[in-house]
């Protein structure tokens, strides 16, 4: 199973703690990120992450191709909805892949809570 890791610059700190109380179940499974994410992720804890581009280059459609092909399970994107973002377009496109290949994701570390201790 591959889990995608995705947050926004103000949710890129929550995204660490999330994964620090989860790495030994994260740690279980192949994981994929955006650029920026992933190596913050990476820095303060022992997972493993196949970075991506950062979002705004491109990284939620290269995660985004990878739901079209049945290579994600899972997508984790902590998003900020209080701060407008230029790649908007992108994020929406992601969104929209997991709705149509019926890939659960969450948007917050509560949604994420729940699905992690599903799988």
């Amino acid at each position: 199973m591959r889990i995608a890791l995705i947050a926004h610059d103000k949710k890129k700190e929550d995204m660490v703690e999330f994964c620090k109380e989860h790495e030994a179940i994260l740690n279980k499974y192949d994981l994929v990120g955006t650029g920026t994410t992933g190596t913050r992720i990476m820095e303060n804890t022992n997972l493993k992450i196949e970075c991506m581009k950062s979002g705004p280059l491109g990284g939620d459609q290269e995660i985004g191709s990878m739901v079209t092909k049945g290579e994600v399970d899972l997508v984790l994107f902590f998003r900020d909805p209080l701060t407008s973002q230029p790649h908007e377009p992108d994020i929406n496109a992601l969104l929209r892949l997991c709705d149509v290949y019926k890939i659960p994701f969450a948007t917050h570390s509560v949604t994420a809570h729940l699905l992690i201790d599903k799988f």
